[in-house]
C-alpha cells in the first residue's frame, strides 16, 4: 500500500442471509435470480433454513465482528467508521455505500470477508460495488481493497486457536488419533484453475498445520451447488469421512468466516450424520468468527489506511 492512500471509512462486504422465516424465501430468489436450479434442490436449501430456525445467524455475527473491530481500531487510534454491506440481503452494498457517501466519505477501503480469491468470493463483490458506485455517479466514494491476508500470522493462529478447541473435546487416545480435515466452499473446476483459490487454501491449512505442530492433514470441500455435469472441487467431505481410515476426525471449516448456514447444515447436520454412521467421532472447528485474534488482525491491516 503507498504510505500515503488513507480512507475516511471502512466497508466490511460480505454475503448476507435472511433474519427471520419470512425472508428466506425472497433471500432465496434474490440470490438465485439469472441461474436455473431445480425446485427440488431450492426447497431442500429451504428445508436446511427451517432445521436451523429459519434464519441465517450470518448477519448477527458480521455485525459483531464489525463492533469488535470498531473497539480495536479505537484502541489503535484509528477512529474510522466501520460500516457492513451485504451483497445478498440488507443492508445492501449499495445502501452502504449511499449512506458512507451522504456522510462525507470520499475514500472507502472495502475489507470482502472471504480470506480465499476466486470470481465467487471476492470478484462479484466487487462488481457489486462497482455497480453501487456507478449508480451513484459522482457522489460515489473511491473504494479500493487491501492484499491478500489468507496467510496473515494472526489469521492463521484464530485458525488455529479455533482448531485446538476441537481437538480439546476429544479424550487423549482420540486426539492422538484423529485425523485433521479442513474443508471450503467447493467451487467449479474451471473456475478454480483460473484464479489463486486453491493455491491459498492449501497455504493457509499448511500454515495451520504446522502451527499446531500436525505433519499429516487433508482438504476436503463443501456446499456444492451446481449442476452435476459440471467439475467442481473435489474430494467432497462427505467422500471424505466415508472413506476415512481412522475414527476420529477434527474438522476444520478454514473457507468460512463464521459459522453460517452452510457450516452448519453441512458440517454439523449432514456431515456429522455421514460421520456417525461411519464409526468416526467428529469435532468440527469453530470458523473464526469474533476470536480477537482476527479482529486484531482486521484492525492491523486497515489502521495504517485509517486517518487518526
Amino acid at each position: 500500500m503507498p504510505a500515503k492512500v488513507t480512507c475516511d471509512a471502512v466497508l466490511m462486504i460480505g454475503f448476507g442471509g435472511p433474519t427471520c422465516t419470512g425472508q428466506v424465501r425472497p433471500f432465496l430468489d434474490g440470490m438465485l435470480r439469472g441461474r436455473p436450479i431445480p425446485r427440488e434442490r431450492y426447497e431442500e436449501v429451504v428445508r436446511h433454513y427451517d432445521l436451523l430456525g429459519g434464519r441465517s445467524p450470518y448477519n448477527d455475527l458480521t455485525m459483531r465482528q464489525a463492533a469488535a473491530l470498531r473497539e480495536e481500531l479505537a484502541k489503535k487510534g484509528a477512529r474510522v467508521p466501520v460500516a457492513v454491506g451485504m451483497r445478498n440481503w440488507e443492508p445492501y452494498v449499495a445502501d452502504s455505500i449511499r449512506a458512507l457517501a451522504d456522510g462525507g466519505a470520499r475514500r472507502v477501503l472495502g475489507f470482502i470477508m472471504a480470506a480465499h480469491r476466486s470470481e465467487v468470493s471476492f470478484e462479484r463483490y466487487q462488481a457489486t460495488v462497482n455497480d453501487a458506485r456507478a449508480a451513484l455517479g459522482e457522489a460515489a466514494p473511491e473504494v479500493m481493497y487491501p492484499q491478500p491476508w489468507h496467510d496473515h500470522p494472526l489469521f492463521i493462529a484464530a485458525v488455529a486457536s479455533r482448531t485446538r478447541q476441537a481437538y480439546a473435546r476429544l479424550d487423549e487416545q482420540a486426539r492422538s488419533r484423529a485425523r485433521l480435515i479442513f474443508t471450503a466452499h467447493s467451487i467449479p473446476l474451471a473456475m478454480a484453475q483460473a484464479g489463486p483459490y486453491v493455491e491459498q487454501l492449501t497455504q493457509s491449512a499448511r500454515m495451520v498445520a504446522a502451527e499446531l505442530g500436525i505433519g499429516t492433514w487433508q482438504f476436503a470441500y463443501q456446499s456444492r451447488s451446481g449442476s452435476p455435469r459440471e467439475a467442481w472441487l473435489e474430494p467432497d467431505i462427505k467422500d471424505t469421512l466415508r472413506s476415512l481410515d481412522a475414527k476420529a476426525a477434527v474438522v476444520v471449516p478454514i473457507g468460512f468466516l463464521c459459522d453460517h448456514v452452510e457450516v452448519l447444515y453441512d458440517l454439523d447436520i449432514e456431515a456429522a450424520q455421514i460421520a456417525r454412521a461411519a464409526g468416526i467421532r467428529m469435532e468440527r472447528a469453530p470458523t473464526v468468527g469474533d476470536h480477537p485474534l482476527f479482529i486484531e488482525m482486521m484492525a492491523s491491516i486497515i489502521a495504517p489506511y485509517a486517518r487518526g
